[in-house]
């Protein structure tokens, strides 16, 4: 830790000192260019804003002196024959003198809707209710621009130049193609980067550098209403603004005092000379700074390496001492051959409990480890008290309560914490003070054990025994009921009857059978027979004898089998086909080898197979019933 700081400190220190250089460079720089790019950009788009006012003045010059044409020629009576005679020629005339965008001059006079280039509306087409009449009728006689429409003859996205005649009815306009404003508008950078639109004060976009954006209505998200706030309280001049997560800089003027001519350019892009320059001079600071820190980011490292090989070291031990109490566990319950799985199933249900009871993550941890080794004593208790099939005396019934005792002197002493060494010797105190090894009652027995003696008599009830199967779950419900305040506390088996009746399709239980049902393939009777003697005293297991591989395979498809015993020498399969045939079909099913072949190539095959052992003849009897013992219940 004292390396850890001084390293820190120096790098700390260093750092200080070069960002203070950086930062006065930055600074310095960045105000006296900030200036100038400013004025470069606004110099910029000034540039392009006149081109575009140039070229919309040139429309609304049209209008106006075809305007005063014709209502000259209205007021001496002029016909409308005369009229669009007039409009013809000016059409033809100004589509040479304006540009190809340009497509005729046209209007409403007289009553009647009259078109220079010959067009013949349609006869919907009510030319006091378009766009371009209604809004020459709002200019009261000033030359307007109307928003963008899709031109109905050429199919193309146009504006209307149109001015109210004296009459006060009239209305002479005519029409310019976007492309000429879109060419324009592409071009609005600044140093080739930015990029530049055209919005009137409604939102409308009426030229884009993106194509897509013409038309569109902004704003159309929270960035754009930011934007045209500002655009529309700013007419000219430039502000900046966050847009798609990067900060840029806005340059706008007017048009005609109608339409926003913006450029947008990002500041990382703006200022990208800047920042290089900036790079430049700091980085000769960055490679003294990169030369120091490296030698000691060197020393560091080996100090972390240290450090990461403990923490590793202590994870490993935490995860040996996770295996050890599960094993320690699991030998328990292979000593009680009549409780396969008690102790993981008590320390799952205790770990529900501590959850619904608001442990903490900590908490609950020492509750699980706590319900796997709360059994623990029983190691010291006489195997043949344990797997009496009847009913125990009192004698054999007081050596059973002795394992409280036992497990609380073997958790104290190997593991650091107590409450797992006193869920081992409380757990089997009641409520009441009835219980043993103390007679302890209420809150006086630790919540651990409390929790403990729930789970675990739940279990009991709720498991499977060599003279019955589990008990039905409202006969272990009414159990749990009737012992609240005598064998349980209350509010724990209130917890425990919350998650019975949660438990609808009954899963909590111990879902293997007692019985264990064992097949043994072997062509020889004998060797059925001998096996059968040696397991007759083992309540729990189940022989069934086939003499060959078909009968086998018959038994197999008929009964739940726990186990297969394959002789590896029969006349009609060689004992591995016969292995794979199994497998094949029942993958699940662990299967051992009983041969008087003890060549070790066949060993080796079999453990190439994936048998789960390989037993020669003739054997011990006590080792065969622990080795099938050992395979059953470590599944």
């Amino acid at each position: 830790m004292r390396y850890k700081r001084q390293f820190l400190m120096t790098v700390s220190v260093i750092l200080l000192c070069l960002a203070g250089l950086v930062s006065y460079n930055l600074i310095t720089y960045y105000k006296s260019s900030l200036e100038y790019v400013k004025s470069l950009g606004e110099s910029s788009l000034a540039y392009e804003t006149e081109k575009i006012q140039s070229y919309l003045q040139k429309g609304r010059d049209i209008v106006c002196i075809t305007a005063d044409t014709v209502d000259h020629m209205i007021k001496i009576g002029s016909a409308n024959s005369e009229i669009l005679r007039y409009l013809t020629e000016q059409s033809e005339k100004q589509s040479l003198n304006f540009d190809e965008n340009f497509t005729g001059i046209y209007g409403w006079i007289n009553g009647e809707y009259l078109d220079g280039v010959g067009w013949i509306p349609p006869e919907d087409y009510v030319a006091t209710k378009r766009d371009w009449y209604e809004a020459a009728l709002e200019g009261e006689g000033k030359p307007v621009i109307v928003q963008p429409y899709l031109d109905a003859q050429t199919q193309t996205v146009m504006i209307s130049v149109a001015q109210l005649l004296t009459d006060g009815r009239s209305v002479v306009s005519f029409d310019i193609a976007l492309n000429e404003i879109q060419n324009i508008t592409e071009n609005i950078q600044i140093g080739g980067v930015g990029y530049g639109f055209i919005m009137d004060d409604d939102g409308l976009i009426i030229a884009h550098f993106d194509v897509d954006e013409t038309g569109k209505v902004y704003p159309t998200d929270d960035e754009q209403a930011v934007l045209v706030d500002k655009l529309k309280s700013t007419p000219s001049g430039n502000f900046h603004i966050t847009l798609s997560g990067e900060k840029c800089t806005v340059f706008t003027n007017k048009v005609m005092n109608d339409w926003h001519v913006v450029m947008v350019v990002s500041d990382t892009r703006l200022f990208a000379d800047v920042r290089t320059k900036l790079i430049i001079q700091g980085a000769v600071s960055v490679v003294v700074f990169v030369i120091i820190f490296v030698f000691m980011f060197i020393a560091y490292k080996r100090i972390l390496h240290y450090r990461d090989k403990n923490e590793e070291n202590n994870k490993k031990l935490e995860k040996l001492n996770d295996n050890v109490i599960k094993a320690l566990a699991f030998t328990i319950d292979a000593k009680d051959r009549y409780t396969s799985g008690h102790s993981q199933r008590v320390a799952n249900y205790s770990l529900e409990l501590a959850k619904r009871m608001g442990k903490s993550e900590e908490e609950q941890r020492i509750i699980y480890y706590a319900g796997l080794l709360h059994d623990v004593g029983k190691i010291r208790v006489p195997e043949e008290v344990l797997n009496k099939p009847g009913r125990l005396n009192d004698d054999e019934f007081n050596q059973i309560k002795i394992h409280t005792i036992s497990g609380y002197h073997i958790l104290k002493d190997i593991y650091d914490e107590p409450h797992i060494a006193l869920g081992a010797k409380y757990h089997h105190e009641r409520y009441n003070g009835k219980g043993y090894p103390d007679g302890l009652s209420g809150n006086n027995i630790p919540e651990v054990a409390r929790i403990i003696a729930v789970a675990d008599a739940y279990d009991a009830m709720a498991s499977n025994r060599s003279y019955r199967d589990a008990l039905p779950q409202e006969v272990v419900r009414r159990e749990v009921e009737n012992g609240k305040g005598e064998q349980f506390d209350p509010q724990i088996a209130d917890i425990m009857l919350q998650m019975i009746d949660e438990d609808t399709e009954y899963t909590m239980k111990q879902v293997e059978s007692a019985q264990k049902n064992i097949l043994m393939i072997d062509d020889e009777m004998l060797n059925i027979k001998i096996v059968e003697n040696i397991i007759k005293d083992e309540p729990v297991y189940n022989l069934l004898g086939a003499e060959t591989f078909d009968d086998g395979m018959i038994i197999l498809k008929e009964e739940h089998i726990d186990l297969v015993l394959l002789d590896l020498m029969m006349p009609d399969i060689d004992g591995f086909e016969a292995f794979k045939k199994i497998k094949e079909v029942y993958p699940d099913i662990p299967i051992v080898f009983m041969t008087a072949d003890k060549n070790i190539e066949s060993i080796g095959k079999a453990g190439e197979l994936g048998a789960d052992d390989y037993i020669t003849k003739p054997f011990l009897p006590l080792a065969l019933k622990e080795r099938i013992h050992g395979i059953i219940y470590s599944l």
